[in-house]
């Protein structure tokens, strides 16, 4: 069976009759004569040689393959009409829904508010993560991820948006009980501060060693909480340069010089690698890195 012996007014006849369960009511909501439901369905199974619906004088059910042809066309019809939608929506204009997973960062938020006030004919639907599982995904337009290093190969084009060096600190009450690491493997036994499960829990990651196994008992997914650990002297940290800075020239945390620099803390935008990307999607990443990109964590 080709696709091209399928019409597409049968297959959507077919839809509301299986979820009205009557030609009558699916022929209202089609705003189409009932001859012309009942027509369709008829020549549907005639092309598909089986029966999709039983019908007798007092109800009408489903078959087996009716049910099987209904839950996998349903979500084909909702994504062909978003498309459209979005298309005869946007034109040479921004507009539609935008749907965006990003960590809770004050320029994000700063930055989303400011592009919806630009562009009212843009609906937002945002939620705030830093570690989004891979399932989760596939519902959304953007997806804004940390990184250090290579990122893994997936299907979603990721583009660079903000890249902040970073170093290894410590507090000088943890340099007083444990001598200061001259390498990556003396540095890989002393007491770390990493990451729970951001950055896959592997945040000590370097531009020559690349991943090393620290010694951790403090666990973290926050850049904040990390840098507060290392100030108590809980452990060595890698942090980007600009979130440690002021303690850095106050002299609350110290700068660990290594044969080797940490891989830079990097904000990746993921998303569809459709040939034609979203204009929404393109005029967003656009106005973040117009307007944001000098800001930091």
């Amino acid at each position: 069976m080709v696709l091209e012996n399928i019409d597409m007014q049968w297959l959507l006849s077919f839809q509301k009759v299986y979820e009205q369960l009557s030609f009558k009511r699916a022929a209202e909501q089609r705003q189409l004569p009932t001859s012309n439901i009942s027509r369709h369905v008829a020549l549907l199974e005639q092309a598909l040689n089986i029966r999709l619906l039983e019908r007798t004088t007092r109800k009408m059910t489903a078959t087996a393959a009716g049910e099987q042809l209904y839950h996998s066309l349903s979500p084909l019809i909702m994504a062909m009409g978003d498309a459209l939608k979005e298309v005869h929506q946007v034109g040479d204009s921004i507009a539609g829904h935008l749907k965006i997973i990003t960590p809770d960062l004050p320029f994000m938020a700063e930055a989303i508010a400011d592009f919806c006030h630009k562009h009212p004919r843009i609906k937002l639907s945002c939620d705030t993560q830093l570690n989004p599982a891979e399932g989760l995904l596939e519902g959304f337009d953007l997806v804004l991820r940390f990184s250090r290093g290579s990122l893994e190969d997936s299907g979603w084009v990721a583009k660079e948006l903000l890249r902040w060096p970073s170093y290894v600190v410590a507090a000088p009450c943890l340099l007083e009980k444990y001598p200061t690491p001259e390498s990556i493997d003396k540095l890989s036994k002393s007491p770390c501060i990493t990451s729970l499960s951001v950055l896959q829990g592997m945040p000590w990651r370097f531009k020559k060693a690349g991943a090393i196994s620290v010694v951790s008992s403090y666990k973290v997914n926050s850049g904040q909480m990390a840098k507060a650990a290392a100030l108590k002297g809980l452990g060595f940290a890698i942090l980007p340069l600009n979130a440690c800075l002021t303690e850095l020239e106050q002299g609350d945390l110290v700068k660990i010089n290594l044969p080797d620099e940490p891989e830079d803390l990097v904000l990746h935008a993921l998303y569809s690698g459709r040939k034609y990307p979203l204009v929404k999607v393109t005029a967003f990443l656009d106005h973040l890195q117009s307007n944001y990109c000098q800001l930091f964590i």
